[in-house]
């Protein structure tokens, strides 16, 4: 995408930014809609216009996507933990609205993205998925199941007059990384950091500029209903990606670890706990971590290769070697 306008959702969120700032590189105009001030200042910082609103304001979001080219629904609830109303209110019901109002606008396309997590269910393994691999019917509850959710929205609503496309990255990161790598640093400095299985499991990985050349590409050539699963690449084990992304940060992980087996037994123990003797914040271990961190969950991404010209400019090396230092 290389003219027009384009709105964005998520504007002041990781992937959001970093949209944000490539499009406006190439020229187009982006308006991104913003929660409150400081959000606002965020968007305005990445050279977007704001505009005020939520993902249950209707008005805002018709008003803003007027004569928009594409929509890119980046705005979600990623956690492992919170109150599940949270998460059907932001995930679910807000990608109806989003899509509701991007048809309400005459917006042509949009472009959500989507997760590799809506295959956790804590039974069926991850390995090199593709666009064919068929979802679990209980993926795990809060952000794999909400996300699978609207998925399917996304999708069923994809027609002539509005064509909509899903990219599914893996593991998200790279500079200015305001969610996995700070909880990482903070982790291990904490003393909460522990590998599965010696952190030996294979893992996809895509940078967030890999994610937003995806992003750009589907919004340019994907086709209506589509999915597409977006990487770095070759795979390669989780200890030795986060090993290379903490030592970014000067921080050194310990070698401790323990088995997946028993690391399952422990979430499934302490996300009862939580759920039925009413604890307060995060389980210190959850189901969805042990799945998406501690097995493999590699994704094939020939169809956005093929179908595309999705390259994935951006290399493992050269994408740690960008991220800034924590200071």
């Amino acid at each position: 995408m290389n003219k027009g306008t384009a709105f964005v959702t998520g504007g002041s969120g990781f992937v959001g930014r970093n949209l944000i700032r490539t499009l406006v590189e190439r020229g187009v105009k982006v308006r991104a809609l913003a929660r409150c001030n400081r959000a606002a200042g965020r968007v305005e910082a990445c050279g977007a216009e704001p505009v005020m609103g939520d993902l249950d304001e209707f008005d805002s979001m018709i008003q803003g996507m007027r004569g928009c080219d594409a929509v890119f629904h980046a705005a979600a609830m990623v956690a492992e933990w919170g109150n599940p109303d949270d998460f059907h209110k932001v995930n679910v019901r807000g990608t109806e609205n989003v899509v509701q109002a991007a048809f309400e606008a005459g917006v042509p396309r949009l472009v959500h993205v989507g997760t590799e997590a809506v295959y956790a269910d804590g039974e069926s393994s991850i390995v090199r998925v593709n666009e064919q691999t068929a979802k679990p019917r209980r993926p795990l509850p809060r952000y794999p199941a909400t996300k699978s959710a609207a998925e399917d929205i996304v999708l069923e609503a994809s027609d002539a007059d509005l064509q909509c496309m899903v990219i599914r990255p893996r593991l998200i990161w790279g500079r200015d990384d305001t969610s996995l790598l700070p909880q990482l640093v903070e982790a291990v400095r904490a003393g909460r950091f522990m590998w599965i299985d010696n952190g030996e499991a294979l893992t996809s990985t895509c940078h967030v500029d890999n994610v937003v050349e995806g992003a750009l590409l589907a919004a340019e050539k994907g086709k209506g209903g589509g999915i597409y699963f977006l990487s770095d690449g070759d795979p390669l084990a989780m200890r030795t990606f986060l090993t290379g992304l903490l030592a970014t940060q000067g921080v050194k992980p310990p070698t401790k670890s323990i088995p997946r087996w028993a690391a399952r037994r422990l979430a499934a123990a302490t996300e009862w706990s939580w759920e039925n003797l009413n604890l307060r914040g995060t389980p210190p271990i959850t189901r969805m971590v042990v799945e998406l961190f501690g097995q493999e969950v590699t994704v094939d991404d020939t169809r956005a290769r093929q179908e595309l010209g999705y390259a994935g400019r951006v290399s493992i090396e050269a994408g740690l070697a960008g991220v800034a230092r924590v200071t």
